[in-house]
């Protein structure tokens, strides 16, 4: 692999990990540095380790709370036997709630993305699509502002609150419509607390991540052009730059300054539709 080729796969690192976090949308990046700078598409084997990278970020940073979530579904007949139910169970204890919060919210992103996975595909080849959501993605950031810190905690969250938020996520099969700008800022628009907001985002993203993956894994038998070491450098970038970026969001949106990415978003979505 050439100098200049192992350059690429640590920029594809850093852009991954900024963006898969930040909400300014890892897609319309990877739609606008593919026009502008004349990059490809990364290599399929390549896509899947970047994606790993920005997943370990998100096990580390909520490393604790998964552990519990985890323990709970080890535990679950005993905890329902003691509760008298699943559903006192769901009232009770929190961190089943957002189990099944999570479950609830991953139907609408794994329909919405079964469906339109082939279909979006097609979209990447156009900087127009990925312009336009930029700038919606800028406007659903910027309306946050004016929302008020008191809020309803995630105890208080309900089942439809949760799909509504899935759908949000699964509409980020568009190129340029940020999937952690869109859930967090629908959780906000719905009046959940901004502490649970952003984690409750990135917990929604762990099945979505793990699904997309799914989706590739057919594909990835064939041999791979990317050495070992690089795939390996990529997956480790994306993590280390995703790890910061993610707790930079957290810090944002706990003290209600998401929409600062707002004109961020607003200056890409123009340049890509000028570029188109």
């Amino acid at each position: 692999m050439t100098g200049m080729a192992a350059v690429k796969v640590l920029i594809l690192g850093v852009i991954q990990g900024l963006t898969e976090f930040l909400p300014v949308s890892s897609s319309g990046h990877l739609v606008l540095f593919q026009h502008a700078l004349g990059m490809k598409e990364p290599e399929l084997l390549l896509d899947v380790c970047l994606h790993v990278g920005t997943l370990a970020a998100v096990c580390v940073v909520f490393f604790h709370r998964l552990k519990r979530l985890a323990s709970v579904v080890f535990h679950l007949p005993g905890l329902a036997g003691k509760s008298g139910g699943l559903r006192p169970l769901f009232q009770k204890n929190s961190d089943f709630r957002i189990l099944v919060l999570i479950g609830f919210g991953s139907l609408p992103t794994a329909l919405l993305g079964l469906f339109f996975h082939s279909r979006s595909q097609a979209l990447f080849g156009t900087t127009k699509v990925a312009g336009v959501m930029l700038l919606i993605t800028g406007l659903l950031l910027f309306f946050t502002r004016k929302l008020s810190p008191t809020s309803r905690p995630i105890e208080a969250m309900a089942l439809k609150d949760a799909l509504i938020i899935g759908l949000a996520q699964g509409m980020a099969v568009l190129p340029g419509f940020s999937r952690s700008g869109a859930t967090i800022s629908t959780a906000l628009f719905l009046g959940i607390q901004r502490e649970a907001a952003g984690p409750f985002s990135f917990l929604l993203s762990v099945p979505a991540i793990l699904g997309a993956l799914a989706l590739q894994a057919r594909s990835l038998l064939s041999p791979s052009p990317v050495p070992v070491q690089m795939l390996f450098i990529g997956s480790a970038t994306a993590a280390g730059v995703g790890f910061f970026a993610l707790k930079t969001l957290l810090r944002f949106v706990n003290q209600g300054r998401l929409s600062v990415f707002a004109p961020y978003c607003w200056i890409v979505g123009i340049i890509a539709l000028a570029l188109q």
